[in-house]
């Protein structure tokens, strides 16, 4: 980590890996999605507000929290770092770490059980400085319930 851009402080003190896709259709006009990783970027994410009734629901027998997460990002995570704009549904966020390297949000149970958690892009918005340029990035992170992609 020796680029400025990526050298965690008390503003930004994590990292995280952002994934765009790229789509192909099949013969039969079946999409598919290959995940590629593009960057690295600065954060500070944290879970929303605490536990509440709607975080937990019911599925299948089990219950399973709805995991949110918001904080801020020093750049637009929706742009690759060849300048492409991409939907929010061709943006994935994964391997959430500190300073250390230490992932801090990591599956316990199915087929990333062990791996770094995947996020999909809820919302993002910008902050605006004194001198209306953007200082960073509001952003609303959502477990991705396909936590099976090939990352």
């Amino acid at each position: 980590m020796t680029n400025c851009e990526t050298c965690p402080d008390f503003i930004f003190p994590l990292i995280a890996d952002v994934y765009y896709a790229i789509s192909d259709s099949t013969a039969y006009g079946t999409i598919s999605k290959t995940w590629v990783l593009d960057k690295t970027v600065l954060c500070n994410i944290e879970p929303t507000s605490g536990l509440n009734k709607q975080d937990i629901k019911p599925v299948r027998g089990v219950y399973e929290r709805s995991e949110l997460l918001s904080g801020r990002v020093k750049t637009d995570i929706r742009k690759s770092s060849r300048e492409i704009d991409n939907a929010f549904s061709n943006v994935i966020v994964t391997n959430i770490r500190d300073i250390n390297d230490n992932e801090i949000y990591v599956e316990t149970s199915g087929p990333r059980s062990g791996k770094s958690t995947i996020y999909e892009i809820a919302s993002q918005t910008p902050f605006l400085n004194p001198f209306n340029s953007i200082d960073y990035y509001s952003i609303v992170l959502r477990r991705s319930e396909n936590q099976g992609v090939d990352v």
